[in-house]
């Protein structure tokens, strides 16, 4: 992808600064938002930022976001609360605010991880490989209507059946799957696969267009350092019940190795 003046790389729009003790700042980044609302996975990055940089751990491992309201573009705080340091794993908690009004609390676990080797058990239920990068024509949907600035930035390539889906044409499974791409070729790292296990179009578009579901709550699991490249998503919704739908995501490097997984409850609309 060709850098704008206006875009950054993710590791540019998801920098942090520290302000004080256990405290830091960062930019929320317009051009990585759905309809103006900063995207959920991105902003769990921000924050598994500031949660690194006070640990001794360098990746994290397991992140658990609640969204307590809608941040703006803009300067955001963060206070980062350190709950356990242990030798393998340490819990540290932070807080996003904003105006001094929190909105997003998340629990991170943060320790060293390794490319990943053979699997030694996997779920018949797991999502299989995708199409190969080369099948799978970009999806960049018009700024008119419903603005997806993020989707400008980084190459989502969906598989052929989940871009008919998208264009209209819903399967009624409940399914998305495509590559990712960062701006520039940009090599994924574990906070940026808090990013891709969030990036898809919502699944329920393969079942009706409702337009934006906001997630309630996200909790996303980085399992292995990925492979350099585009990395493979599919994002499955589950239970459209109530106003709410909790959808999941697998996420595996150009290897198939999985690399990171989520689950997020989120609301909708669906009359």
């Amino acid at each position: 992808m060709t850098r704008t003046a206006q875009s950054r790389t993710f590791e540019e729009a998801t920098a942090i600064t520290a302000s004080g003790p256990g405290a830091y700042v960062a930019d929320v980044d317009p051009l990585w938002t759905v309809v103006g609302n900063p995207n959920g996975g991105y902003l769990q990055a921000i924050m598994a930022r500031a949660a690194v940089a006070a640990s001794s751990h360098p990746h994290v491992v397991a992140a658990s976001t609640h969204f307590l309201s809608v941040p703006r573009p803009g300067r955001v705080s963060l206070d980062v609360e350190t709950l356990r340091q242990g030798r393998s794993i340490t819990q540290v908690r932070v807080r996003l605010s904003q105006d001094a009004t929190p909105r997003a609390e998340s629990v991170f676990s943060l320790g060293s991880l390794s490319e990943a080797g053979q699997a030694r058990w996997a779920s018949d239920g797991l999502p299989a490989a995708g199409a190969p990068f080369e099948d799978c024509p970009r999806f960049l949907p018009p700024r008119e209507g419903f603005a997806v600035e993020l989707l400008h930035q980084v190459h989502l390539h969906l598989e052929p059946e989940s871009l008919s889906s998208v264009h209209g044409a819903p399967r009624g499974i409940g399914e998305l799957r495509g590559w990712l791409d960062l701006p520039g070729g940009e090599a994924f790292d574990p906070a940026s696969l808090l990013f891709a296990a969030d990036a898809l179009p919502p699944a329920t578009f393969d079942i009706a267009f409702t337009g934006w579901v906001p997630t309630v709550e996200l909790s996303t699991y980085v399992r292995s350092l990925p492979a350099p490249g585009p990395v493979h998503v599919v994002f499955e919704a589950n239970l459209v019940q109530d106003g709410r739908v909790d959808e999941t995501c697998t996420v595996r490097d150009g290897r198939g190795t999985i690399v990171a997984q989520s689950h997020q409850l989120a609301g909708i609309r669906m009359d």
